[in-house]
């Protein structure tokens, strides 16, 4: 049995590292359209361009490309809404209407007003604007930015990864509520919901009140390591490698040991006992940045860069099929790429699990300094 499972995790694994492999021999740099190549990535220059708009956010799903017999470029995916804040108010509209180009060139009339999308952002162009004008730096100089609302590929995402949480733990939920042992997904949860409990919880937050924080540190820990596995997926989602997505949870956090913070908390923040009176108000300010940008920005940060370098290995690697072509021809640089690309995708499976466990980890430790009681002597 032992045997089987892990053979079936491996074929899972290789499956997965080939999908991205020919996935990424097929597909085509968006910045690239309408060249003679039909906008394959063939350079280093092309594949660099390429990772950079991999690791970015979407509008749309591009799932795979390839260049018909006609020399025309085809594109399978599906498009995503476009809900934007305008100078005359919400706009809304498909994100197909783009036509999958990213340079800027196609201008989409919609409400009265024009638009592009230039740099994967869309853009308000001026009224009389009949194409986007760059600068010597390539910034538009006939065109400002708009709220985007826009339900991207790191939203959907989100979403997927929300529903699968609650469909997960409302199954759990019942069955504990029905005094049955758990049977099927709640069987794999129940470890790992009373290792967060056991080994995370109560050693950082203290006996009496890790109860509180339990639903926060779940939700957490098992939202970052769903959306880390579904980055893993040729689908391309990327959402714990965007800036914005860490800072949020980074902030979220923040929030909660410093609302929750206690009497002697802040009393040894603002005003330390023990030490010179002079120096209080230097740690208190020390104390506060600490606690309000340091803290968050080391969280923040550590995902974020973690998780956007592990795209990027791969990605590189999976390039190798591409740069060292000449050198070794066709067949071994991309049985080379695909075997160092699975070998990397072995590791980020643990590196998923474990960056989830250390921001798990380091914001029951933050929250269990926030609400410690002081003992008095």
């Amino acid at each position: 049995m032992n045997i089987a499972q892990k053979t079936t995790k491996f074929l899972t694994i290789a499956v997965i590292a080939l999908f991205t492999t020919v996935n990424f021999a097929l597909n085509s740099n968006e910045n690239n359209q309408g060249k003679e190549d039909g906008g394959q990535v063939n350079t280093k220059t092309e594949i660099s361009a390429y990772i950079k708009h991999h690791l970015a956010d979407s509008h749309d799903f591009s799932l795979f490309s390839y260049t018909s017999s006609e020399g025309e470029r085809k594109h399978f995916g599906f498009p995503l809404p476009v809900i934007v804040w305008t100078s005359k108010g919400l706009v809304t509209f498909m994100s197909s209407a783009f036509h999958h180009n990213d340079d800027g060139h196609v201008i989409v009339e919609k409400g009265g007003l024009k638009f592009a999308k230039i740099h994967s952002k869309i853009y308000e162009l001026d009224g009389n604007a009949t194409n986007v004008a760059f600068d010597e730096t390539h910034h538009a100089t006939n065109a400002h930015k708009v709220l985007d609302f826009s339900i991207t590929k790191s939203v959907v995402g989100i979403l997927f990864a929300g529903l699968l949480i609650f469909l997960g733990f409302s199954k759990l939920a019942r069955q504990y509520k029905a005094r049955s042992i758990p049977k099927g997904l709640g069987r794999l949860l129940e470890p790992l919901v009373i290792y967060v409990r056991d080994e995370i919880a109560r050693p950082n937050i203290g006996e009496k009140k890790y109860k509180k924080f339990m639903s926060f540190l779940l939700t957490v820990f098992f939202f970052i390591w769903i959306l880390n596995l579904l980055g893993l997926t040729p689908l391309g989602f990327n959402v714990t490698g965007q800036i914005a997505v860490t800072a949020c949870l980074a902030i979220i956090t923040m929030v909660i040991y410093i609302t929750n913070g206690s009497k002697d908390f802040w009393a040894h923040t603002l005003w330390m006992p023990g030490v010179p009176v002079i120096l209080r108000p230097i740690l208190a300010v020390i104390e506060l940045v600490g606690f309000i940008v340091i803290k968050p920005f080391s969280l923040l940060v550590r995902l974020f860069a973690n998780i956007t370098a592990g795209h990027f290995v791969v990605m590189s690697l999976i390039a190798l099929m591409v740069t060292m072509k000449e050198a070794f021809g066709p067949v071994a640089s991309t049985g080379m790429s695909l075997v160092l690309s699975l070998f990397i995708s072995v590791i980020e499976i643990l590196v998923a699990f474990l960056q989830a466990f250390i921001f798990t980890m380091l914001s029951s430790l933050f929250i269990g300094m926030a609400v410690e009681e002081h003992e008095h002597h």
